[in-house]
């Protein structure tokens, strides 16, 4: 008899189980596919092992950092080449992303940076907004930076950034998974640049995100092997249809299984590897966030091989560009090659290898059984960072009872 049956073996399913069984209990998990991890996956492209899901973590909250150094990768743990971002704007050319933002929401409108991107009638009116009174925050990120700083900066600056992170427009983001501690800050600070300015103060000094030398997919097995050295029993190709059936303490790391699940969002990854030695000078830096009605269908781009020091060793002289899409192109190669060109401001004329991949992420769940206990990301928010965290504070939670 287990004491716990884990439906899911993505990444929240695998540390919820693996926290369970650390504490002695019996723990089972039923994964639907022929393989574990979710979205976190790897696969080969020129002949080159990448991620073809996440390729880095946010560190805010230590979580996952916590979690590698369990399991024996710490040392494994990598920066991100230093530097910004760059966004390309509706129209002209890509810019740099302002240096002192949070999600895109700059800590001084009227920066230099920030007016580049916004224009000065749009800065002058973000900060004309900010001077108000602070009321109640509202739930969404979308309507406090509409309310505080107006549309036009939401749309231009911090909506492509959030979807960059989150995959989703600021109007579908609660603020309090956009950032834990905004709300407040925005209050003790009587405004929300100033409480992004806070934030940014308080935050440890370093990259905001990091990632694992030889790919962040490396996790997966490393979150199986030791759950299975603890006695956990993972079984793939399970199906359940019916929570009733199962042993002990259930707990759902899978959409759709615990509640009807709602539409979710496909995105569409297309990975190319190409010859340029243009693209050594990293014209972009480490890649590019694309607002809404930008000459391009791509939404975002990563030079992984700027991004990354071990995957630049690796390439030995060959480029990595990653491209997402919101709506899959009718050719995507072709349409990731031509975006690409267009985003870096080079021509790419040799491209060793391609690849597509897609997944569909998930609605936040609407409605879950009071009996039911939920994992990941319909109820954590995109991110390793926040899945990873809720799954281990619900693995407490279980043995707490």
């Amino acid at each position: 008899m287990a004491d716990f049956s884990v439906v899911g073996g993505g990444v929240a399913g695998l540390v919820v189980a693996r926290r369970l069984a650390a504490s002695g209990a019996s723990v089972a998990v039923f994964e639907a596919s022929d393989r574990l991890g979710g979205t976190v996956v790897r696969h080969e492209v020129g002949g080159l092992a990448l991620d073809a899901g996440a390729e880095s973590f946010a560190v805010r909250g230590g979580a996952v950092e916590a979690l590698l150094a369990e399991l024996g990768l710490a040392d494994d743990i990598v920066s991100p080449a230093p530097g910004p971002a760059w966004l390309q704007p509706v129209t002209g050319d890509a810019v740099p992303l302002p240096a002192t933002a949070l999600l895109g929401i700059p800590a001084d409108p009227l920066a230099a940076d920030v007016v580049r991107v916004v224009g000065v009638a749009s800065a002058e009116r973000a900060a004309e907004l900010d001077a108000r009174p602070v009321g109640a925050v509202p739930r969404t990120l979308g309507a406090l930076v509409r309310e505080r700083h107006g549309a036009e900066l939401l749309d231009r600056l911090v909506a492509p950034v959030v979807h960059g992170v989150h995959s989703q427009h600021p109007d579908e983001l609660p603020v309090a998974r956009a950032h834990p501690g905004l709300a407040d800050a925005v209050v003790s600070a009587g405004s929300l640049s100033g409480g992004v300015a806070r934030l940014r103060a308080a935050a440890p000094p370093g990259a905001a995100v990091a990632g694992i030398r030889g790919g962040i997919n490396r996790l997966v097995p490393a979150l199986a092997d030791d759950l299975e050295r603890l006695g956990g029993d993972i079984r793939l190709g399970a199906r359940v249809d019916d929570l009733g059936v199962l042993e002990g303490t259930v707990v759902v790391a899978a959409p759709g299984v615990a509640s009807p699940a709602s539409p979710g969002r496909r995105i569409d990854l297309v990975t190319l590897v190409v010859e340029q030695d243009e693209l050594d000078a990293a014209p972009r830096g480490t890649g590019l966030l694309v607002a809404a009605g930008a000459p391009v269908g791509a939404r975002a781009l990563t030079h992984a091989t700027a991004k990354w020091e071990w995957l630049r060793e690796a390439a030995a002289g060959r480029h990595v560009v990653r491209l997402s899409y919101d709506q899959t192109p009718a050719d995507p190669f072709a349409a990731a090659v031509a975006d690409a060109q267009t985003l870096l401001g080079v021509r790419l004329p040799v491209v060793v290898d391609a690849a597509q991949v897609f997944w569909v992420r998930p609605a936040a769940a609407s409605v879950v059984p009071p009996d039911v206990t939920v994992v990941g990301e319909t109820v954590a928010g995109s991110g390793l960072a926040g899945i990873v965290a809720h799954a281990e504070r619900t693995a407490a939670e279980l043995l707490a009872d």
